[in-house]
C-alpha cells in the first residue's frame, strides 16, 4: 500500500502549496519545513536567514545545503551560522531524514532528492511539478519578492538542484523516469492536487492487484 509521496518541483511552480494540499487531503504528515528544521539542527545552524548570502562565491557545500532548505515557503528560509560541513555529510544526512520519514509512512516529503532516493521503495508515489517561467515569478511575487528578485530566483535556484541530483545521481534533473507524474501547475493548486491523488489512486488499485485503467 502506498503511503509515501513526494513532490518535487521546479522553483516557484507551487509545489509546496500543492503538497500541504494533498497532505490535508491524504491527512498524512507533511515533511517540508519540518524537515529542513530539522536538518538545519543537526547540522547545528539556524535554519532562518540562508537566503542573505550570496549566491556567488558560495563553497559546494553551502550552494548544496541552501538548495536543500528551500521549502514551500520559496526563498525566505534564512540560515545565518552554518556548522562547516562538506556536501557529501549534507547529503548523507539529508537522506537518512528522508527514508526516516519514509520509513515513517503516511509522508508527504517535499524536495530534498525525496524521488531519487526513494524510487525503489515500492509504497511511495513521485510528482514532479512544473509551470512556466512567467508564471513562477508571478508566484514568487504573489509571496513578497521583487520582480527582479523573483527573476533571479526563478533563473538560478534550479540550477543547484540540477547540479546537485547530476552529481550525486548521475542524471538530468529532473530525470522524467523517476517520477509517476509530471503536471503543469498553470491548471490550479486543486486541479492539480486532485490529479495527482485520481493517479495515486489509480497505482494503489495496480499494485495491490485489481486491474488497472
Amino acid at each position: 500500500m502506498i503511503n509515501v509521496l513526494t513532490v518535487e518541483r521546479e522553483y516557484g511552480s507551487g509545489g509546496g502549496d500543492i503538497a500541504r494540499q494533498l497532505a490535508d487531503r491524504l491527512g498524512w504528515k507533511l515533511w517540508d519545513q519540518l524537515l529542513t528544521d530539522q536538518i538545519a539542527r543537526r547540522l547545528e545552524c539556524e535554519s532562518r536567514q540562508v537566503e542573505q548570502k550570496e549566491e556567488r562565491g558560495d563553497p559546494l557545500y553551502y550552494r548544496l545545503f541552501k538548495s536543500f532548505l528551500r521549502g514551500s515557503y520559496e526563498g525566505t528560509l534564512n540560515a545565518h551560522s552554518l556548522k562547516i560541513a562538506d556536501a557529501e555529510s549534507i547529503r548523507k544526512l539529508s537522506e537518512q531524514m528522508v527514508r526516516a520519514a519514509a520509513r515513517e509512512g503516511n509522508a508527504v516529503i517535499v524536495g530534498r532528492g525525496a524521488g531519487y532516493y526513494l524510487r525503489d521503495v515500492p509504497d511511495s508515489f513521485h510528482v514532479f511539478i512544473y509551470a512556466p517561467f512567467e508564471e513562477r515569478v508571478r508566484r514568487l511575487q504573489q509571496k513578497g519578492k521583487s520582480r527582479e528578485e523573483a527573476i533571479q530566483l526563478a533563473e538560478t535556484v534550479d540550477l543547484d538542484r540540477k547540479a546537485f541530483i547530476k552529481q550525486y545521481f548521475g542524471v538530468e534533473w529532473p530525470a522524467r523516469h523517476f517520477f509517476h507524474m509530471m503536471v503543469n501547475s498553470t491548471m490550479g493548486d486543486a486541479a492539480v492536487a486532485e490529479l495527482v491523488l485520481d493517479g495515486l489512486a489509480v497505482v494503489q488499485k495496480v499494485t495491490s492487484g485489481g486491474k488497472g485503467i
